[in-house]
């Protein structure tokens, strides 16, 4: 069918990019979309990078959020293997590195996140790893294949996941952590504990309170040394100590940069006819506040909330943040955003590995996190979204219907 004259070009290939390109032409756009990805494939779903395609149970084609052909059969120009160089919002151009430059009439900025490198000595060597993309996981799978050792750099979520998935290949697996247990920014010592457990009990040789001074080796690399002093020999070494936005390429272009393009809370940017969203995206929550969060479904959600706010939605993008990690036999789903919290209320039970932690700051519930009862998070985020301030000893009682503690609806 005939295409109007209108543009939307949308720079960032992965899950926001690729799910504002859809909801763009599921909301009957029918204008010019141009899709910008720096990888070689069509937006595809990360997580199980970590888990199911690094152990070989999923190809990378069963992830990817569209069929390969419903870009062309949709009319969306998909453009594979190329970054944008700049962006010139008063002239609506955004230069491709390539040197092709692309006007429009909207844009979203969905560049995604990189993973941090810190000057560590032998960073380069052969067998250091880290994982952000499909090729990262591919060479993690290949080192992995002939079981061996392997170092993890980093407890997070990421580090976790992989240390679980390469347990499960046959790998013996050591962990060095700075802090004083796995995912102890996000979750606190307590939980952390309960996932410390869980790994241990797998078999992985977890190093608390230690970072890395340098990477040894000749050819490749032999082994991690930490500034203690501690050298674990290993094969080959994944590390996942963060991530960066990428926003260098926005350098001169007058866009709020801090932490990430900052956002009102609809996702539009300072400059007119230019959003983000994604892992990019500082957003004006809400609930939260100036938030970036670099979950899955924040970008899965997110990137369709762009898209319709371009169309003229207008409406705040007031998700409650909800994503999951499954390691071992351990499902663990958080939802919310607490970055502090002063008081940490349990249901169930820490010891047999079967409960629900909700954090609060100042009465107001601000977090939820459950291991293996992920019902109680979905029932609990319509009170974070609502910013409720639950009694504790009724989010304790596990006789309490937690849908009960919503705060009642204004009238009309």
């Amino acid at each position: 069918m005939a295409r109007n004259a209108r543009t939307a070009v949308i720079v960032g290939g992965g899950l926001a990019g690729g799910s504002a390109a859809s909801t763009l032409r599921q909301e009957g756009f029918d204008g010019r979309i141009v899709l910008v990805g720096a990888e070689d494939h069509p937006p595809y779903e990360r997580p199980p990078l970590s888990k199911e395609f690094l152990r070989g149970e999923q190809t990378l084609d069963q992830g990817y959020l569209r069929p390969a052909e419903w870009y062309a059969e949709n009319e969306v120009e998909l453009r594979t293997g190329v970054t944008a160089r700049s962006i010139d919002p008063a002239a609506r151009l955004v230069e491709l590195d390539d040197g092709e430059p692309l006007t429009y009439d909207m844009t979203l900025i969905a560049t995604g996140s990189r993973n941090r490198r810190f000057p560590i000595p032998g960073l380069d060597l052969e067998g250091v790893l880290d994982l952000r993309t499909a090729a990262d996981a591919e060479r993690i799978k290949e080192a992995a294949a002939g079981g061996g050792k392997a170092v993890v750099v980093g407890m997070g979520f990421i580090g976790a996941e992989v240390a679980a998935s390469l347990r499960s290949l046959g790998v013996e697996v050591g962990a060095v952590e700075p802090f004083e247990t796995p995912l102890f920014r996000i979750v606190g010592p307590e939980v952390g504990r309960v996932v410390e457990s869980f790994h241990r009990d797998h078999g992985v040789d977890m190093r608390f309170g230690e970072t890395v001074d340098r990477f040894e080796g000749g050819d490749r690399l032999e082994a991690v040394v930490t500034k203690s002093g501690l050298r674990l020999e290993c094969d080959f070494a994944v590390v996942g100590v963060g991530v960066q936005p990428n926003v260098e390429w926005l350098e001169g272009s007058g866009l709020t940069v801090d932490n990430g393009v900052v956002v009102d809370a609809t996702l539009a940017t300072n400059a007119p006819g230019v959003w983000a969203a994604g892992d990019v995206a500082r957003h004006d929550h809400p609930v939260f506040g100036s938030i970036r969060v670099e979950h899955f479904d924040n970008a899965l959600k997110m990137g369709p909330a762009a898209a319709r706010n371009m169309l003229g939605a207008q409406k705040a993008f007031d998700d409650a943040h909800w994503f999951w990690s499954d390691q071992y036999d351990m499902n663990l789903q958080m939802a919310g955003f607490a970055m502090t919290w002063d008081e940490l209320v349990f249901r169930g039970s820490v010891e047999d590995r079967s409960f629900t932690a909700f954090y609060l700051q100042g009465g107001v519930l601000r977090s939820v996190l459950s291991v293996n009862r992920p019902r109680d998070v979905r029932r609990a985020m319509p009170l974070i979204k609502a910013a409720a301030t639950p009694d504790p000893a009724k989010l304790r009682d596990e006789d309490v219907d937690l849908r009960t503690l919503a705060p009642a609806a204004e009238p009309a």
